[in-house]
C-alpha cells in the first residue's frame, strides 16, 4: 500500500492512500490470460493487447503454445485478405481450468 504526500510550506500531510498492484505476472499468468482471450479464436493482435504484451513477446508466446498444443493456429480468409486465427485446444481449456483452481487455493 502507497501513501500519497503532499507537502507544502514545510507541512507534510497524507492526501490519500493509494492501493498499488505491483505483483509481476509470472509465465503462468500470462499463459493463462493468451488461452482465455483465444477461447473462440482471435487475432494475434488482439491477444497482443488483450494480454499486455509486445509484438516480440507475443510472437515468443504463440509460437511455445502452438508446439506444445495448447493453441491451433488456422488461416482464414476475410474480405479478400487471408489471416492466422488462433484458439484455444482442450489441453489449453484444461491448463485454464488447473490454473484457476491452483490459483483459488492460493488465495
Amino acid at each position: 500500500m502507497a501513501r500519497l504526500a503532499l507537502t507544502m510550506f514545510g507541512e507534510r500531510k497524507v492526501v490519500s492512500t493509494i492501493e498499488l498492484n505491483t505483483k509481476r505476472r509470472d509465465r503462468h499468468d500470462i499463459v493463462a490470460e493468451i488461452l482465455k482471450t483465444a477461447r473462440e479464436g482471435r487475432i494475434k493482435t488482439h491477444i497482443m493487447y488483450k494480454a499486455k504484451l509486445s509484438y516480440s513477446q507475443i510472437n515468443t508466446y504463440l509460437k511455445l503454445l502452438v508446439d506444445k498444443g495448447f493453441l491451433e493456429n488456422n488461416t482464414v480468409r476475410r474480405k479478400r485478405q487471408i489471416i492466422s486465427v488462433y484458439r484455444t485446444t482442450h489441453k489449453g481449456i484444461l491448463y485454464i481450468d488447473n490454473i484457476e483452481a491452483v490459483n483459488l487455493l492460493l488465495g
